[in-house]
C-alpha cells in the first residue's frame, strides 16, 4: 500500500502571511491524520518563510503516523532533526534562496557528504531518503552513500502528463526499477496532484509513499480537507 503523506508547508505560508496562528499549524496536522493522511511532511528553511524550526518541535509529540522531514542537511536541520528524531529524513539540495525545490542531488558527485550526513541519520534510528531526478544511476548512488529510500522528483512527470503522458512516465519506471533492483524504498513527490496521481501509481505500484502538499491544499480550498484526503487516498487505491 502506498501511504499518503501531506505535506503542511502552505498551511504555515498562509499563517504566516497574516501574524498569529490562524491556520493552526497543528490543528490541521491533527485533521490530516484524522482524515486519513498517513503521514506529515514538512520542510523548514532557514528563513522559515512558512514552516518554523519551533512548529517541528511542536508537531512532534502529537503525531501518531509517520513525520517526515525534509529539507538541505545544513547544521542547523541536522541538529533539528536529531533533536526531534522523526520517522523519516529526506535529504533536498535546496539553495537558501529557492522557492521550491527543483532538482534532486547528484549522489555520484556528492557521496562522500551523502554518505556522512546518511550514517548521521541511520545512526539515530531515523529512515534516510535522498530526493533525487528520476535518473537509474541517481538512484544506484543513493543505495551506496547508504540511503534507506530515494524519493523522486516527479516535477518533470507532472509538467509532461498532459502532453504524454507515457513518455513522461518512461524515466521514473526506469528509476523506480532500479530502486527495486537495488533494494532502495521508493517515495515520489513535487507537482502530483488528483489530475495525475492515480496514473503515476498504476505504473508503479510499488512507491511507498507520495508526499503532496501544494496541490492537495489548492484543492482543499474548493473541496473540504476532509473530501481532498478522501480524493487523493482513492487515486492511491486503484
Amino acid at each position: 500500500m502506498t501511504k499518503l503523506s501531506v505535506n503542511i508547508n502552505k498551511i504555515a505560508t498562509l499563517r504566516n502571511a497574516r501574524g498569529g496562528n490562524n491556520p493552526n499549524v497543528l490543528t490541521v496536522a491533527r485533521d490530516v491524520e484524522l482524515f486519513g493522511g498517513q503521514g506529515i511532511t514538512v520542510h523548514p528553511r532557514p528563513d522559515e518563510r512558512h514552516i518554523r524550526y519551533q512548529d517541528v518541535r511542536d508537531l512532534r509529540p502529537q503525531i501518531t503516523t509517520e513525520f517526515n522531514i525534509e529539507g538541505n542537511p545544513i547544521d542547523s536541520f541536522t541538529e533539528l532533526v536529531l533533536e526531534v528524531l522523526p520517522t523519516q529524513v529526506t535529504l533536498v539540495p535546496d539553495g537558501h534562496d529557492q522557492i521550491t525545490s527543483n532538482h534532486g542531488w547528484n549522489t555520484i558527485e556528492n557521496k562522500a557528504f551523502l554518505t556522512d550526513i546518511c550514517k548521521t541519520f541511520k545512526n539515530a534510528g531515523i529512515r534516510t531518503s535522498i530526493f533525487v531526478d528520476a535518473d537509474p544511476r541517481q538512484v544506484e548512488g543513493a543505495k551506496a552513500c547508504g540511503a534507506d529510500r530515494v524519493e523522486l522528483y516527479t516535477e518533470p512527470y507532472a509538467s509532461g502528463y498532459a502532453t504524454n503522458r507515457e513518455a513522461a512516465i518512461a524515466p521514473f519506471i526506469a528509476a523506480a526499477e532500479e530502486a527495486r533492483r537495488v533494494g532502495l524504498g521508493l517515495n515520489a513527490g513535487h507537482d502530483l496532484s488528483l489530475e495525475n496521481l492515480a496514473y503515476y501509481h498504476q505504473q508503479i505500484p510499488w512507491t511507498d509513499e507520495v508526499s503532496i502538499g501544494h496541490a492537495l491544499i489548492c484543492d482543499a480550498l474548493y473541496l473540504g480537507l476532509q473530501e481532498t484526503i478522501k480524493r487523493y487516498l482513492a487515486a492511491l487505491a486503484h
